[in-house]
């Protein structure tokens, strides 16, 4: 049986799309389910646009979601540009074998000639036997290509609508169109999975495949990626760079699970589910016709799941990033698990646990606006009052509050309101007697003075 050889070719032209960690997570599902390989390919021949930042970003982001050298299944990175002779061979051997020619015709002439520029190239310098000019593919005149995708079934291509395409540049340079098909025979790929907007492309690279002397790869062409608005995402207008979600404090196995969701379903009605329980149930077969909706929402939900269920110690581990390097770790783990169960990313954790850490709370106006109410300074006061002697544990610390609010016809949820913001500067956060607890009796006389101070 041959070996399943896929392969993921991204352009280092900017942040990694979403879109792309997707397509990259199914061919990487097909080659460790068939214990086959995946083959990581940098197209930067546009030396133009690429950057070699753009190229450790998209090593660094697949490397986040799992896909890296440490598996046995990786392969790579190989780079497009040092392939360059062995795509003007091909291009050489398609002219020796007349399968393409070389053309001098400019847009302007073929306009003139067909009236529109919009008609395509109208095979002129097909038989005229030139020696120099771009080199054009010679597309069979009549029949259909047929493509059989995985995905979309049977797709055929009229042939008599597929201009005779451009390979090589006048200067001999090949076009993306020939190096990528020369790059996927010299590596012996076996399945192209990528995103439906490539198929268009697809019957030139396959006839280039058969000119070539090779059987086509398995295709399949998976469903686009849109926005709420059904709109396919957008670098210029949706968030899609996987880096983002990474800096916001998405976890890995979250994101993992959710991409591999845009399109595809194990068959039942589970959502989360780690990867390893995903490879085997993984087909192409299953994959959906119709656009994914991807959706941040959901994609938070997930991510709120996996980091509750995480180890006390792995989240506070994770936490680490988002927290200064001068704050206390012991601290932080007395209120860790209170935190665990409040953020849907990891970021959240910094404006949770701040106020242990400040010399004073950062007191976001609004919410001392919302908090500091007539009768703040008498709850201020009497709490203080209390705090002084009472007994250091959250539920001594609660019921006093509930005392002092009582006295002034106030139920906990409204006494405790200018407290909170006090003591934390903010009006949500975590429960409030354990962070109180957990601040100390002093600093919390001192916070509640200052703030009654400034009333």
């Amino acid at each position: 049986m041959t070996e399943v050889r896929v392969r993921f070719a991204p352009s280092p032209t900017g942040m990694f799309h979403v879109g792309g960690a997707r397509s990259a997570l199914f061919n990487w599902a097909l080659a460790q389910q068939s214990g086959g390989r995946f083959v990581l390919r940098i197209e930067d021949t546009d030396a133009a646009r690429n950057r070699p930042e753009w190229t450790e970003g998209i090593i660094s982001a697949l490397a986040w979601i799992g896909v890296d050298g440490g598996s046995p299944c990786f392969e790579g990175p190989y780079f497009q540009s040092a392939y360059e002779q062995q795509h003007r061979e091909a291009a050489a051997l398609l002219r020796k074998d007349g399968r393409a020619y070389h053309c001098t015709c400019t847009r302007e002439e073929v306009k003139a000639r067909t009236g529109s520029e919009h008609q395509g190239y109208d095979g002129h310098c097909r038989d005229l036997g030139r020696t120099e000019g771009a080199l054009r593919f010679r597309t069979p005149d009549d029949g259909v290509t047929v493509v059989e995708d995985q995905v979309r079934g049977t797709v055929e291509f009229p042939n008599d609508a597929m201009e005779d395409f451009v390979i090589a540049r006048g200067d001999g340079s090949p076009l993306f169109v020939l190096a990528n098909v020369v790059d996927d025979v010299e590596m012996r790929i076996t399945h192209v999975v990528r995103a439906e907007e490539h198929l268009s492309n697809t019957p030139k690279q396959q006839l280039l495949w058969a000119a070539l002397g090779h059987p086509p790869p398995v295709w399949a062409h998976v469903p686009v990626i849109v926005n709420e608005k059904r709109q396919k995402l957008s670098k210029r207008r949706d968030k899609v760079a996987l880096e983002s979600y990474r800096d916001e404090g998405y976890l890995p196995e979250a994101m993992v699970n959710y991409l591999m969701l845009l399109g595809w379903g194990p068959g039942d009605d589970r959502e989360i589910m780690p990867w390893a329980e995903m490879v085997p149930l993984f087909s192409l077969a299953d994959v959906n016709l119709s656009p994914a909706f991807f959706d941040e929402k959901k994609l938070r939900a997930f991510n709120g799941e996996y980091i509750r269920a995480l180890p006390l110690e792995v989240f506070i581990r994770r936490c680490a990033p988002w927290l200064d390097a001068d704050w206390d770790r012991d601290t932080f783990a007395r209120v860790a698990e209170l935190a665990q169960t409040r953020v849907a990313v990891l970021s959240e954790i910094t404006a949770n646990v701040d106020f242990l850490f400040l010399a004073e709370p950062v007191h976001d106006q609004a919410s001392w606006d919302k908090a500091m109410k007539p009768g703040a300074a008498e709850m201020l006061s009497g709490y203080a009052a209390r705090v002084e002697t009472v007994n250091w544990d959250p539920e001594s610390l609660k019921t006093a509050l509930e005392e002092v609010g009582a006295g002034h016809g106030l139920k906990l949820g409204k006494a405790q309101a200018p407290i909170r913001v006090a003591v934390t500067g903010r009006t949500v956060g975590l429960p409030l007697f354990e962070s109180i607890e957990v601040l100390g009796r002093e600093r919390t006389l001192d916070r509640l003075r200052t703030a009654l101070a400034k009333l």
